[in-house]
């Protein structure tokens, strides 16, 4: 039990980071310690499959102020973050990967502008280190989409690794929907937010959890969950349409006095139409069929998460 509540509450989600939990342990150790404040290390093992639960329970063994929340399988990255902050103790809590790409001492920063008023502190990504130009671009092209259609204001180029005062994370506890986009969720709660700008560096051990495919599946959470520009889209998409159709009843009728009744005949114009017109509509039934997925999912009412097993936490295990 603890007998003095932490400030600092570090939460990282993991998933296959063996070898970079000792190194996790030490950085934070290091920064959180020059704070001369008390701090706890909440580590989620979201289902890992190598040796990073022996190395979460090595660490935590050494140290009390190791927690360690560990999942019965994998639930994925943004619902491990969220097991993390519903086990957090501390009057702030500070969202960071396990691949120590965010350097922990751009949290002593963070703490700054926390203790100067601000309720959320979000780390601005000034450069990344180690990342394809691909990746880079399509990184910066997500920011820069997301920040247009969604109906909240996402900061640009931000990712998870921020600072929240113990008022914003109360009121994200009370949200509790299954596809989640945790950065659009902190800055739905509004209160006073600033950013720090940091270099990312270059994972150096392990392999990045967000492939393309995650990515997308990432984006695709983060549209519909903030926007139902998906949705609108369609009446564009089919007044153009009705417009297209519209002029183009004169157009072939002067083409045929024209050139004759048999210009542009035969069933390759009607086939080539029908194929358009089907593709759209199977494409907008799929996202319609999205959107009611993620309704489905919310009236089921499954936990977000199913804890095995918990350590130097006084919580019951269980699902949450």
């Amino acid at each position: 039990m603890n007998l003095v509540r932490p400030t600092y509450s570090i939460v990282a989600p993991v998933y296959n980071e063996q070898g970079n939990i000792p190194r996790l342990y030490a950085e934070i150790k290091r920064v959180m310690d020059t704070t001369g404040e008390p701090w706890e290390l909440v580590l989620v093992n979201d289902g890992s499959r190598d040796d990073s639960l022996r190395e979460m329970r090595e660490a935590a063994a050494q140290d009390p102020r190791v927690k360690i929340v560990n999942f019965a399988r994998n639930f994925g990255h943004q619902i491990a973050v969220t097991a993390g902050i519903d086990y957090a103790d501390g009057r702030a809590v500070v969202l960071i990967d396990a691949d120590l790409q965010d350097p922990p001492e751009v949290i002593l920063e963070m703490a700054e502008r926390w203790k100067a008023g601000y309720e959320v502190v979000y780390a601005v990504r000034a450069e990344r280190k180690g990342e394809t130009w691909f990746k880079q671009m399509t990184a910066k092209l997500f920011y820069r989409v997301i920040y247009r259609i969604t109906d909240v204001s996402i900061p640009l180029d931000t990712g998870d690794f921020r600072l929240m005062d113990e008022k914003v994370v109360k009121v994200l506890r009370t949200m509790r929907e299954h596809n989640r986009f945790i950065r659009g969720m902190t800055s739905w709660v509004g209160f006073k937010q600033t950013g720090v700008n940091y270099v990312r560096e270059a994972r150096t051990i392990g392999e990045t959890k967000y492939p393309l495919r995650k990515m997308i599946r990432f984006a695709w959470d983060a549209v519909t969950g903030f926007s139902y520009f998906p949705l609108q889209i369609m009446i564009y998409v089919s007044f153009v349409l009705g417009v297209l159709a519209v002029l183009a009843i004169p157009i072939f009728a002067l083409l045929r006095l024209v050139y004759g009744p048999d210009f542009f005949g035969g069933q390759a114009t009607t086939i080539v139409l029908l194929l358009m017109l089907g593709s759209f509509q199977l494409f907008f039934l799929f996202v319609l069929g999205q959107y009611v997925a993620r309704t489905y999912d919310e009236a089921r009412g499954r936990p977000l998460y199913v804890v095995a097993s918990t350590e130097n936490l006084d919580r019951p295990e269980g699902a949450a």
